[in-house]
């Protein structure tokens, strides 16, 4: 018999057991650290001195301490004790102190990286699929230094942007 969900890996109660309220408090704090997720830092290898209660962080690779060997899960500070979440793939937690996102991808978490199809504002397309390379401007008939440059300095901020390709 199956005692847990196959994602968030929260504890089913089992009709047969006693005291189901700590079952149902374990998957309570579970749900907790796992749903709309937002963690201090990614940063620390060890606990914090004084962490708050029910706070999260990610724990950076190669941790110590209370933390050891728990490297890229998500630790708890709850009840007194710490509690470590392993991270699924597509899992995202925000944050707070880059105040950016972070999403857990093929084994590792990547930091900062939006993936999108498009990109739109109040339904209008602003950012789609990078668009074929544009070549920059060459001499013409008619020599124009400044509008030449001024053109050649957009084309590059786009390909800075992944707007275009180089």
């Amino acid at each position: 018999m199956v005692n847990q969900t196959p994602r968030l890996m929260t504890p089913y109660i089992i009709s047969t057991q006693s005291q189901k309220e700590v079952t149902h408090n374990m998957a309570l704090n579970i749900l907790d650290a796992l749903v709309q997720t937002a963690v201090e830092t990614a940063t620390l290898v060890s606990p914090p001195m004084s962490p708050l209660v029910g706070g999260l962080w990610l724990v950076a690779s190669v941790a110590t301490g209370d933390w050891l060997g728990h490297d890229g899960k998500i630790a708890q500070y709850i009840g007194g004790a710490w509690q470590f979440h392993a991270p699924f793939e597509g899992l995202q937690v925000w944050l707070k102190d880059d105040e950016v996102t972070a999403q857990f991808r093929s084994g590792l978490w990547q930091t900062g990286i939006v993936t999108v199809q498009k990109l739109e504002v109040s339904g209008q397309q602003v950012v789609g699929p990078q668009q074929p390379a544009v070549g920059d401007a060459a001499a013409g008939a008619v020599i124009d230094v400044e509008a030449r440059t001024a053109l050649n300095n957009l084309l590059a901020a786009c390909r800075n942007h992944g707007l275009i390709a180089s």
